[in-house]
């Protein structure tokens, strides 16, 4: 089990924020531009766990420095599937973290969830 599975299912923001690179790229399911760097990254994935309900993960598939975690959770009483792609640079780091999410209604609650929180994912990523 991956260092960051343990650290999100454990809801431990601090260690999750920690395994990111300082250039990590943010790929979102709901968004169409990828967001850069550490502090906005370990913002958005503080939304994450505000509004992610039930969260656990089911499956996780590693090839050398590429990881894949299928989880499943609710977003306002529906229930998600959704996969976080990561991939770790020389140091160990998460450099690149890509999350894809099914149905497309889960998507959309998602979506008005997180759109809900993105002034204070404003503020944190502002001020870390």
């Amino acid at each position: 089990m991956t260092t960051f599975r343990k650290a999100v299912e454990a809801r431990d923001a601090a260690a999750i924020e920690a395994l990111l690179a300082d250039d990590v790229v943010f790929t979102s399911p709901v968004a169409f531009k990828p967001y850069e760097g550490k502090p906005i990254t370990a913002a958005i994935l503080r939304g994450v766990l505000r509004v992610f309900e039930d969260f656990h993960y089911v499956r996780e598939i590693a090839d050398g420095r590429d990881h894949a975690l299928v989880f499943e959770a609710k977003v306002d009483g529906k229930a998600i599937t959704g996969c976080d792609f990561l991939h770790y640079d020389e140091n160990g780091l998460i450099d690149s973290f890509m999350v894809m999410v099914r149905p497309l209604s889960a998507a959309q609650a998602l979506a008005e969830a997180m759109g809900a929180q993105f002034d204070r994912i404003r503020q944190e990523a502002a001020n870390p």
